[in-house]
């Protein structure tokens, strides 16, 4: 009875192919944690990103628009909100005239302006296009003038080269710069600029003679000269259209 018990006991310690394996249990429940793990961490991950990124909303959004793109060149929605200072033309136009309405007008078409800075600007300008016509620079000249009186200009300058004449020019002291006057339409702005400034200037012909003017000489000059720049466009740069001189 005992020999048969143990050979029993031997017998059923070995498994049959058909026989329940109790690992196979902890092993699916294994697979089914690390899943569940993995999934929660990608889950996070995906809510993070999408917090960095805010949706799409249009060309216009950042413009305040509901999803149209803003003009080439107008300014952002809160600077077009902006109102227009009482006092911001003293020293530059007289209360109540026609220059001073001018300048409203041009502010409300760009709250960007700055008559400071355009006058600025301007001397600078001036400066450079009186050195470069006298250097025969069209290089620097183009950028910096309409067409028409880009023409001009070069014409003036290849008369000079065809002569054998040259020139040089040097601008001493800028001593007054002012909006004499400003026009405004729907898509461009004119800002006719007073110019008082001692300069000194020569010109030699092809002998290297003097015949006009002389480094050691200075003379003041009175010039209008007229910038414009075109309002519905991405470009910020003035341009000359006209020059004149004034007594």
């Amino acid at each position: 009875m005992l020999a048969h018990n143990t050979r029993f006991r031997e017998y059923s310690a070995v498994p049959t192919p058909d026989a329940f394996d109790p690992s196979i249990l902890v092993f699916a429940a294994l697979a089914v944690f690390v899943v569940w793990r993995l999934r929660s961490v990608l889950g996070v991950r995906v809510d993070r990103d999408a917090a960095r990124r805010p949706p799409y909303q249009g060309p216009g959004a950042a413009y305040g628009g509901a999803g149209s793109a803003p003009l080439p060149g107008a300014p952002p929605a809160h600077e077009t909100e902006a109102p227009i200072a009482a006092g911001r033309w003293v020293g530059v136009a007289e209360p109540g005239s026609a220059n001073w309405a001018a300048l409203d007008a041009l502010a409300a078409a760009d709250p960007r302006f700055s008559a400071q800075a355009f006058l600025s600007g301007a001397r600078k300008a001036y400066e450079m296009i009186v050195t470069a016509f006298a250097k025969g620079d069209r290089e620097t000249l183009r950028p910096l003038l309409s067409d028409d009186v880009f023409r001009n200009f070069d014409a003036a300058i290849a008369a000079r080269e065809q002569a054998g004449e040259t020139m040089k020019t040097a601008v001493v002291a800028i001593e007054a710069s002012a909006i004499d006057s400003a026009l405004v339409d729907a898509d461009a702005v004119r800002l006719k600029t007073r110019f008082v400034s001692k300069l000194m200037s020569e010109r030699r012909d092809r002998s290297g003679a003097i015949i006009e003017g002389g480094l050691g000489h200075t003379s003041t000059m009175k010039e209008l000269w007229t910038f414009e720049r075109a309002l519905r466009t991405s470009d910020p740069n003035w341009k000359l259209v006209a020059t004149e001189s004034v007594a």
